[in-house]
């Protein structure tokens, strides 16, 4: 991936990253694309990252549609986003003036507009291995695709088939998932232990990922960024039960992502060599994410091995709710619960992303 401040670079690029910088740091999304790229709706699949609240609607225990999620949100609303406030599909929608929020697929309220300009499938605590969303009972990959072919036709009674192609063919596509299966699957349970290593079992969830991507091309999708897994070795939940006496990160999962990280972006590359129509962006979170935990001060932050939510421990979902104590200042914090970020931390490495991914993002 090329930089876009390489001299080399479109100027279209730069000017857009020069707008979003600016736009970042102010929270206003008024950005205007250049003429020659149109991105009618920002559309989201994977996990609790771009969730939006599409677990309010199934029947699982891994909710956060109750205080105090949501506490920075607009009307204090806890919406089933697992932050205190915006995750990253609705600051990326913003940013690039698609529309401030992003709904939820399955709100049964949900405006003809709003699926016009994009949803999320999103579910948290779901992966790439199907039994962790079986685990916890959550929307797997698969049946989120499914979600998308239904959503495809609504657009069709909404707006007719060409205009639908139009924007399935030219929407941006986020794709977040498999820390899930790390945390809430591999390590926390024997059954995938006792068949696969740990590369081996990498080796069938990047499997599983390519599959995905193809799939969700056939379908249209042409503008797709995929994020890498974080450090989740440096998440406090991870933290807690990898039994670090001095609250480090744990080595064992991160390298475990490292290493999904490498053969994922590997085979993405190689996808796009096999079958050139499919386009799509491996997106670098690990490092920028990594960065801020080990140099919390030069980024605002003062605690990064705790959420803001309770103990900062281990509550997530419902161990995070209003029955227990909230931290005074939560833009000292770099998560919010146990396992997300903090819209402020969000907002850092979204403006981190576009820095780093515009020109190729624009490009698809």
């Amino acid at each position: 991936m090329n930089l876009i401040f390489n001299p080399s670079g479109h100027a279209t690029a730069f000017l857009f990253w020069v707008c979003v910088t600016l736009l970042v740091g102010s929270g206003l999304a008024i950005y205007k694309l250049p003429e020659n790229v149109t991105i009618p709706a920002v559309i989201a699949f994977g996990d609790s990252i771009l969730d939006q609240g599409n677990n309010n609607y199934i029947p699982t225990f891994v909710r956060a549609n109750f205080p105090p999620y949501g506490v920075n949100f607009l009307g204090e609303k806890a919406t089933g986003r697992f932050s205190n406030a915006k995750t990253p599909v609705d600051l990326i929608a913003e940013i690039i003036n698609v529309k401030e929020y992003v709904p939820p697929y399955l709100n049964p309220l949900i405006e003809d507009q709003d699926l016009i300009t994009g949803v999320s499938f999103a579910s948290g605590a779901t992966g790439l291995d199907p039994m962790t969303s079986t685990i916890n009972m959550v929307i797997p990959m698969t049946d989120q695709l499914q979600m998308f072919s239904n959503y495809i036709m609504k657009l069709h009674v909404l707006v007719g088939k060409a205009q639908t192609n139009n924007i399935i063919n030219n929407s941006l596509f986020l794709v977040a998932t498999g820390s899930d299966d790390f945390v809430l699957d591999y390590f926390s349970y024997p059954m995938r232990k006792i068949e696969y290593d740990i590369p081996s079992y990498i080796n069938f969830l990047v499997a599983e990922a390519s599959t995905f991507i193809q799939e969700l091309h056939s379908l249209g999708a042409r503008r797709v960024v995929v994020l890498s897994l974080p450090p989740i070795g440096c998440m406090p939940t991870s933290i807690t039960f990898s039994g670090s006496q001095n609250r480090t990160c744990s080595i064992l999962y991160n390298k475990a992502a490292e290493l999904f990280n490498k053969k994922l972006s590997s085979e993405l590359q190689s996808l796009r060599s096999r079958h050139p129509p499919v386009k799509v962006v491996f997106a670098d979170i690990y490092n920028p994410l990594l960065h801020i935990v080990n140099n919390p001060q030069s980024y605002g932050f003062k605690v990064v091995d705790r959420g803001c939510c309770g103990t900062g421990k281990v509550e997530v979902g419902w161990m995070c709710n209003m029955f227990g104590p909230t931290c005074s200042n939560v833009s000292n914090y770099l998560f919010w619960d146990s396992f997300h970020p903090t819209e402020k931390g969000y907002r850092i490495i979204v403006d981190n992303l576009l820095e780093r991914y515009a020109d190729d993002v624009l490009r698809l």
